[in-house]
Formats: structure tokens, C-alpha cells, sequence
């Protein structure tokens, strides 16, 4: 369905439900070019992974795409993607994306994306909500790209807007608001960005964060010359990373997920197939 702005509408909404011992995808509903996979089960019955999709392979101005996920009480399930997203130039209506997680007692939601490239003279808003309710768990992360570098773009002109609000029981925990603008000096001061192009964001949220494992995740580190750290707040874990490469910050993202899962979540990290192909 085409906006009024001529960009793409797209809209899915998925259900999960905990049936016996396995979660399942209760209900999928979808308008546009956005879709779910079916149903994976790579570590058993109890975790369902969904690959979400959207075949253009990029958001253009003027697209507003809206993902939605209910979780029931006990249910688990993991989303991610295929493959790099990307927000094209516009020369005129900005692209949006907006996203809203609703998890249930006791269920836990894991947001695990690949990359996102930002490119020169886009104009890309991303707004994420998370609703928890009591012993619910988001983990999830956004890794984004400021230009295309491997092809020697830099963020120059353009404009990134980015909302994140995370709630449990109808208190706010945690909530952030970014404006980046193409060639802001907010890119190179050592304030912002300090001139690094890939910048990463791993938040856990819904449980208590003891020392120990605070200790043990402050000791993972991103490869040589990155920079990273990590803020706990009540029932929030932040991390953050900024560098160069989308690969470095993925393996830092990973590393962290690696550690927090079986901490919180009790279960081993088990990588989604689809990174493999």
C-alpha cells in the first residue's frame, strides 16, 4: 500500500503463545512488503526465532513501516533479520519505522537485528516501545551505520531521529532521545560520536543486574581501538559501543548476548541459522 507521500505502507503484527511447553506463533498479520518466515525451533520447542523481512531491502522517504510483537505469559521468542538494513537519501518526506513489544509475565523477547546503514542525505526516524510486565525480559540491540564507508560515503547531510522508551507495569525505565543531523560536529566531538562511523546500543531490561554479572560482561571488550561501556540501572542494563566496524560491533553485541542470556534467561546462546548463510 502506497502512503500519501508516495512511500511504501507496511505493517506486521505478530502473537506468540506458550502451548504445553512450546511457544508458537499464534497469530501473524501483515499489509506491505513486511513479513515473518515460518516458525524456527533451533534450540527445542520453548524459544520460536522469527526472521523478519522486507523485501524492497531498504527504507525510501515517505515509507512508514510499523512492527508489532504480543508476547503471552511464558512465551519466548527471538527476532532478527536476514541481512544489513538500509535507509536510502530522500529528497523529501523522511522514512519511519516504528516498533511496539508487549511481553507478558514471565515471557522474554529477544531483538537481535543485523546492522542498519544510514546513508548520506537520509531521512530515517525509528521509534521503539517496550512494554514489560512482571518478570518479563527484553534483550535486543541496534547496531547502526553512519554512511557507507566501504564505499568512501560519509553521513554529510541528512537527519537520524531516534525514541526508545522501555516500561514495566506502567513505570517508565528507561527512555532515549537521539538526533543526529549530516555533518553536525555533535559526529566528531568527543561529546557524541568522536568521529566514529558505527555505533551500537544493547539494552537488557526486566531483571535485577547483580555484581557479579556486571563484572563479567565489563570484561568482554570490542577489538582494538573500539570503545565501549556499560551503565546499570534498576532492572536496565545499557551498552553501548562505538568504532568502525559493523563486524566488531556485532562480535561486542554478541559476546554481551552470550554472557546475559544464560544470566537471565536461563538458556545457553544459541546463534540464529540465518547469520550462518
Amino acid at each position: 500500500m502506497l502512503t500519501n507521500q508516495g512511500g511504501w505502507e507496511a505493517r506486521l503484527a505478530l502473537d506468540y503463545a506458550l502451548r504445553g511447553k512450546r511457544t508458537v506463533l499464534a497469530r501473524r498479520e501483515h499489509s506491505g512488503p513486511l513479513l515473518v518466515q515460518k516458525p524456527l525451533y533451533p534450540e527445542g520447542d520453548a524459544v520460536c526465532h522469527s526472521i523478519v523481512l522486507h523485501p524492497p531491502g531498504g527504507i525510501a522517504g515517505g515509507d512508514m513501516l510499523a512492527l508489532q510483537a504480543r508476547l503471552g505469559e511464558g512465551s519466548a521468542a527471538l527476532l532478527t533479520t536476514p541481512g544489513a538494513g538500509k535507509w536510502y537519501k530522500s529528497m523529501g518526506e523522511p522514512a519511519r519505522l516504528e516498533q511496539r513489544f508487549d511481553i507478558a509475565r514471565a515471557a522474554v523477547l529477544e531483538l537481535l537485528p543485523q546492522p542498519v546503514i544510514v546513508f548520506d542525505r537520509a531521512r530515517a526516524e525509528m521509534k521503539t516501545e517496550i512494554y514489560l510486565e512482571q518478570d518479563a525480559l527484553y534483550m535486543g540491540w541496534d547496531l547502526t551505520c553512519m554512511g557507507r564507508t566501504a564505499s568512501g560515503e560519509r553521513f554529510n547531510s541528512g537527519e537520524l531521529r531516534q525514541r526508545t522508551e522501555v516500561w514495566q507495569q506502567s513505570r517508565r525505565l528507561w527512555c532515549e532521545y537521539a538526533r543526529l543531523a549530516g555533518g553536525d560536529p555533535m559526529l566528531a566531538s568527543k561529546a557524541g560520536l568522536a568521529g566514529c562511523t558505527v555505533s551500537a546500543t544493547l539494552i537488557a531490561a526486566g531483571k535485577e543486574i547483580q555484581k557479579e554479572l556486571l563484572q563479567q560482561c565489563r570484561g568482554i571488550a570490542p577489538e582494538a581501538g573500539e570503545r565501549s561501556g556499560i551503565t546499570v540501572l534498576p532492572q536496565v542494563l545499557l551498552a553501548r559501543y562505538l568504532g568502525h566496524s559493523s563486524e566488531a560491533a556485532m562480535h561486542y553485541c554478541i559476546a554481551l548476548w552470550a554472557m546475559l542470556r544464560p544470566a537471565l534467561a536461563g538458556r545457553n546462546a544459541v546463534l540464529p541459522r540465518i547469520w550462518a548463510t
